[in-house]
């Protein structure tokens, strides 16, 4: 069929779409969020980083290093789109092991290991994009995990809780020309602390040694977790998100509730965080950023 007897025959035919998998359970979501949608994901699974169950799918498992491996698999699936989703540790550039094809772009690598790490994502997407495929968001992919404003369990904020929720933003933002971590825990106009390689649910179990030492002494459930994105921050490759561990963590550190910027971050496996927000008696609620 030509344009002309009823246009473009691939315009609503989506692309072949691979699934960088971090750790935990997110890559999972967006992958089942794909089926459902009528597109069979192929899963590039991390050694030492992604959970086995992606063998579900169809897949192939790499090193980080072996950027030509990678290549190959996509090329052999013309595949058009990649969402890269969860966490993956950082290495240090001198511990890669580099295949053929990484070595090819050795210099251009170790330039971007210099930068932090939006500028080494926005550098990696660069060059994947160059093979001719195009980087999308889990949002797109997944648009159901995107936060949405208000309350999602049992129980709403409070002023008190509004005023620590705009002094965790103001935070977040002042700190994002550093390119920092993407989430703070903050009480009565003080920082707790401030995420930096750790990640969220390493900061927050951090706060839960403090109140168990002593050193941060505080009666009752004090505290909030806010985290958004940084200012610029690309949110194809590295959108906040939180799931039901964040919300144990936040419970083992006592505080009041968790607070996400909603529209920018990720929530996976929703019901189970209201769930376990309400059994710990805390609040997840989305804001206005």
């Amino acid at each position: 069929m030509n344009a002309a007897a009823g246009g473009p025959a691939d315009a609503a035919v989506p692309l072949p779409l691979a699934v960088l998998c971090g750790a935990g359970a997110f890559p999972l979501e967006v992958a089942a969020d794909a089926r459902s949608a009528g597109r069979e994901p192929f899963l590039i699974g991390v050694v030492g980083s992604s959970d086995p169950a992606i063998e579900a799918y169809p897949h192939v498992w790499l090193r980080i290093g072996e950027v030509g491996k990678l290549f190959t698999a996509l090329k052999e699936r013309a595949i058009g789109e990649m969402v890269i989703v969860g966490a993956m540790s950082r290495p240090d550039f001198a511990d890669l092991r580099l295949d053929w094809g990484a070595v090819k772009r050795a210099a251009e690598l170790a330039q971007l290991f210099r930068r932090g790490d939006n500028g080494l994502l926005i550098g990696l997407a660069a060059i994947i994009e160059r093979q001719g495929v195009r980087i999308v968001g889990a949002h797109e992919i997944a648009p159901r995990l995107v936060a949405s404003v208000g309350p999602f369990g049992a129980r709403d904020v409070s002023r008190d809780d509004e005023a620590d929720i705009v002094f965790g933003r103001d935070l977040l933002e002042a700190l994002s020309p550093f390119d920092s971590g993407q989430a703070v825990v903050v009480g009565a106009g003080r920082a707790f602390a401030i995420e930096a390689a750790e990640g969220t649910d390493a900061m927050v179990a951090r706060v839960a040694d403090l109140r168990a030492s002593g050193r941060l002494r505080r009666k009752g459930p004090a505290g909030v977790l806010v985290k958004a994105p940084k200012r610029g921050q690309d949110l194809r490759f590295d959108m906040p998100a939180i799931g039901a561990e964040t919300i144990l963590g936040a419970a083992r550190a006592q505080l009041r509730g968790v607070a996400i910027a909603a529209g920018r971050v990720l929530v996976v496996e929703r019901e189970r965080c209201a769930r376990e927000a309400d059994a710990a008696g805390l609040f997840v609620y989305g804001f206005q950023s």
